[in-house]
């Protein structure tokens, strides 16, 4: 039998790092999404959590690189959705709608990524640009992309001549601005982006626009 004073096995040490690790990071993206980088508080996050200050800046180094680290695993969530997707099988048109869809689904699942993103903006992304992380981890969306415009294009299905980045864009940005800009949008406009009943007529919505983009005639300059 072990006794409480018998030190911790080194994989159990591991585990429990993780686990701490792990903990910190769910805490800490709630309070810089609810507050901001310059309003979140390490001392807030040390309170929240199973740990003390002192332990999180062991484990990330200071507040700046928490964030980061936060923003590194979130990005990370949707790369690794992306790369799970399989639209091999489908046609083309019905492998970017897939693909949409998939953006359309991770963005209103993950509201704090898309505060974070705002967030990292007014900083002018320099945690993004000094994380070498996020510098490596680009989009599996982009490769998936060319492929399927390649794949329409061939089969005279896509007319118009896209760029994936440009297409990543077109369909991040309807996707962003309905969980952003809900509030203000309702305020606006009275109507509710993220209301329940209207949600498969703006994931279809999202899906028809690329579509139509994709597919439309389009006149030389």
């Amino acid at each position: 039998m072990t006794s409480v004073e018998e030190p911790a096995r080194p994989g159990e040490r591991i585990r429990d790092a993780v686990r701490t690790r792990a903990e910190i990071l769910d805490v800490a993206t709630q309070e810089f999404a609810r507050a901001g980088y310059d309003g979140a508080r390490v001392d807030e996050i040390a309170a929240r959590t199973r740990t003390t200050k002192r332990m999180i800046y062991y484990y990330f180094g200071g507040k700046e690189q928490l964030f980061t680290a936060v923003l590194e695993r979130a990005y990370g969530v949707i790369r690794e959705a992306e790369q799970r997707l399989d639209v091999d099988h489908l046609d083309p048109v019905a492998a970017i709608r897939r693909l949409a869809e998939l953006t359309f689904d991770h963005h209103e699942r993950h509201p704090d990524f898309i505060r974070l993103v705002s967030i990292e903006n007014i900083h002018e992304a320099q945690h993004i640009a000094g994380s070498e992380m996020l510098g490596r981890i680009g989009s599996p969306a982009l490769d998936v992309i060319r492929r399927i415009l390649a794949s329409g294009q061939e089969s005279g299905l896509f007319t118009a001549d896209v760029d994936a980045v440009d297409l990543h864009a077109m369909i991040s940005s309807f996707c962003f601005f309905r969980v952003a800009n809900r509030h203000t949008f309702g305020a606006l406009f009275g109507r509710d982006l993220l209301d329940g009943a209207q949600r498969a007529h703006y994931r279809a919505m999202l899906g028809d626009m690329v579509i139509a983009y994709l597919t439309a005639e389009r006149t030389a300059p």
